[in-house]
């Protein structure tokens, strides 16, 4: 062990062994079944203020299958329903105007809309508030990443016809490329799972056959995970072993981002298959200060262009070297998993020896697609 992970350490003897792990009931016993490894809770039957509950969810979504089902999330549907109608007229706006909605993992016979949670709040704020003011989806959230999370949703609509995605792992590691994970030391690939929460909101019955999540329980706990998802041999591991649950209007499902997983194929004729995905953030992904890193980028870039030698630990200090939060309505995943980032725009600008005034011209446009 060298303090990164890399490729070629990856061994899918050790991935198997944690995977074929067998969940016993008596490691969650608030759970009404266990499916596939799975536990599945009724929240009819659950206090959400249990301090124990949240405790379970949390070893379940570290040490355990990495998932948990939360069924009857929402006793009445009609927030469904509401939120549903809304989101099909805008994505049938967005398709109109031209709009460019590139999937991170998967190109098909789907529709994305990013950023529903702003959308539908400033659509019908009233249907925001009934459906937003979940108290399971609070208490899932709550669970993971404790008080004070940041709450983001996406609706993926995938139609009859439409292919499954390849699996992979979650924001944040699971957006880099296989490059930059390597990068990053051991102990940031143990932290990323913690940052965030993924969770998706079922919008109508959802069949085996209309290509729910697919999931390879215990994967989370496989350390080099984010080194071994694009691996061939690791991705025919995951077809071979993965599991997948129905789920019916209005359930939940809640999982660790470093499990390995995938939207299915939907093989149906009729089911139109909508999910609103939450990738819900930890409170403390923030810097200490805000900082104005474009005037920097511009009053740094000048300098740098009539200077020989290395700037990556200059760029570094003053760029902002992270592609998210970005606006991915206008800065979407074209040709990859991630927009471009200040950073790594200032250096092909060196490398091009873009004059002054294109590379102002070049950060504003970036800066424009970034804002929401």
């Amino acid at each position: 062990m060298t303090g990164y992970f890399h490729a070629s350490d990856c061994k899918l003897s050790d991935l198997d062994a944690i995977c074929t792990q067998t969940a016993t009931a008596a490691s969650t016993p608030h759970a009404a079944s266990i499916q596939h490894n799975v536990p599945i809770y009724r929240v009819a039957d659950l206090d959400l203020g249990d301090v124990s509950l949240l405790a379970e969810w949390a070893d379940v979504m570290r040490n355990g299958a990495g998932v948990i089902v939360l069924q009857g999330a929402y006793a009445d549907t009609q927030p469904i329903d509401a939120a549903s109608a809304i989101f099909d007229r805008l994505i049938a706006e967005e398709k109109e105007a031209g709009a460019n909605r590139a999937d991170h993992f998967a190109a098909g016979a789907n529709d994305r809309l990013w950023n529903s949670l702003q959308k539908l709040c400033l659509a019908d704020p009233a249907v925001f508030a009934a459906y937003f003011g979940n108290q399971a989806i609070a208490a899932a959230s709550a669970s993971w990443l404790g008080p004070n999370y940041q709450m983001t949703a996406q609706v993926n609509l995938v139609h009859p016809g439409g292919a499954a995605q390849q699996a992979h792992r979650d924001y944040h590691l699971g957006f880099q490329t296989a490059k930059i994970s390597a990068l990053y030391p051991a102990h940031v690939h143990d932290l990323s799972p913690v940052l965030t929460l993924q969770g998706a909101i079922a919008h109508c019955d959802m069949p085996v056959e209309s290509g729910p999540t697919k999931l390879l329980p215990y994967s989370q706990s496989y350390r080099p995970g984010y080194a071994a998802w694009r691996l061939p041999e690791f991705r025919a591991y995951f077809e071979d072993h993965y599991i997948q649950l129905p789920l019916a209007k209005g359930d939940a499902v809640f999982f660790n981002p470093a499990l390995f997983h995938a939207a299915g194929a939907n093989t149906t004729s009729d089911v139109h298959r909508m999910a609103n995905l939450l990738q819900v953030s930890s409170a403390f992904g923030r810097a200490l200060e805000n900082i104005d890193r474009a005037a920097m980028c511009r009053a740094l870039y000048p300098v740098l262009l009539n200077q020989q030698g290395d700037h990556s630990a200059a760029i570094a200090a003053c760029a902002e070297g992270y592609s998210f939060p970005t606006n991915l309505d206008r800065d979407p995943p074209v040709g990859g998993l991630a927009p471009e980032t200040q950073a790594e725009l200032m250096h092909r600008a060196l490398t091009e020896k873009m004059p002054q005034d294109a590379f102002d011209a070049a950060l504003g446009a970036l800066i424009d697609r970034q804002r929401a």
